[in-house]
């Protein structure tokens, strides 16, 4: 039995005025999630941004070059029914953040993660009110209290359309405070993702590349830069 595909259907994508923000129309027939809610989201430019990827569709529709669609179908289907549960489990990577355990040795590598992610622990400890203790190795290693429920707070108030992109920028890079430096915008989206890449980019560096996993990462790469997106939209009103 083949695939079932769905093939473009519409001449003209475009958006509409709803209640709570803008929904999608394609010929003006509502956009509907899979599980059939409309497709609205707060603001114009988000709204705009996924008509765009509707209007890109040609011959079969790919959902795979519909990231912001993906998204948004994630923030209204998934996230919103269980908003609190999303919340608590983006914010408890605050207790394992990748940042915080280092290898012990090479000396180069070890340099490179106090050089890239020591910046970050700083700005969570001076910015975010949560210092955070490091140990070398992967063992597991208890963090203040005060600075866990401090990230929490952070992450506790986001709305359904913030936290659905915050949980990939979070989830791809095994880092709360990764997460929180993208949409504090404390640097470019691309140095961030190096940063969360630090030891494979080593390895690579050592054994060289595996073809196999280069494609992975740069898909991770791609979601992460497409989460990091749409947030920035969603804020643009």
């Amino acid at each position: 039995m083949s695939e079932w595909t769905q093939r473009r259907f519409w001449t003209t994508a475009d958006i509409a005025p709803e209640a709570g923000g803008h929904g999608i129309r394609l010929d003006g027939r509502a956009v509907r999630t899979p599980a059939k809610a409309p497709l609205v989201v707060p603001g114009a430019a988000l709204a705009r941004a996924i008509a765009a990827e509707w209007d890109a569709q040609t011959g079969v529709i790919d959902p795979n070059t519909m990231p912001l669609t993906r998204i948004a179908n994630s923030a209204i289907d998934k996230v919103t029914p269980q908003r609190a549960e999303v919340a608590e489990l983006l914010a408890a990577y605050g207790e394992s953040d990748l940042l915080c355990y280092r290898a012990d040795g090479p000396e180069e590598l070890v340099a490179r993660q106090a050089a890239g992610w020591d910046p970050l622990l700083a700005w969570a400890e001076d910015t975010l009110g949560a210092p955070l203790l490091t140990a070398v190795g992967v063992m597991f290693i208890p963090q203040p209290p005060a600075s866990v429920e401090a990230l929490r707070r952070r992450v506790t108030p986001l709305d359904p359309f913030d936290l659905a992109p915050f949980h990939d920028l979070v989830a791809l890079t095994g880092s709360l405070v990764l997460g929180l430096a993208a949409l504090h915008g404390q640097q470019p989206i691309e140095d961030l993702w190096a940063l969360s890449r630090i030891d494979e980019t080593w390895q690579a560096e050592q054994w060289g590349d595996d073809e196999e996993a280069a494609q992975a990462a740069a898909v991770k790469a791609a979601a992460f830069s497409d989460a990091a997106r749409f947030y920035a939209l969603r804020q643009a009103g």
